[in-house]
């Protein structure tokens, strides 16, 4: 697998720097953001050099996980899509955009990069 750039969006610092940690692990580039307005910021600035989207839902200020991933998807239709949240799994089905994966906090990393894997296979047989 050639080398795939993530963009992770999470608010807390520790986990954010360990599901980082865990990605590069796993031979992902990983680009972060800790709120939406910066994820956003990142993803326009070159909507090509994002392979994957690994977001928290509550995001503090700015848009938060969900609408995120909805803009990032009106670009990138087959963008693969793995939301975590602590809080909002019950608002998945309603909000998620489709063919997105939500992880449940807390989870163990090899959850969000099946997660992520998985949505990267079908997204290149699309």
């Amino acid at each position: 697998m050639s080398c795939r750039t993530i963009l992770l969006v999470e608010d807390e610092a520790l986990i954010l720097m360990d599901i980082e940690a865990a990605l590069i692990e796993e031979g992902f580039q990983v680009v972060t953001a800790m709120n939406g307005i910066k994820a956003s910021e990142t993803f326009e600035a070159d909507p090509t050099r994002i392979d994957g989207v690994v977001t928290d839902i509550s995001l503090g200020k700015g848009p938060n996980g969900w609408c995120l991933a909805r803009q990032i998807r009106q670009q990138m239709p087959e963008m693969p899509i793995v939301y975590m949240t602590g809080d909002s799994a019950h608002e998945w089905e309603a909000m998620g955009v489709p063919k997105s994966v939500l992880i449940p906090k807390p989870f163990v990393h090899a959850q969000v990069i099946t997660a992520l894997a998985t949505l990267m296979n079908h997204s290149n047989q699309a």
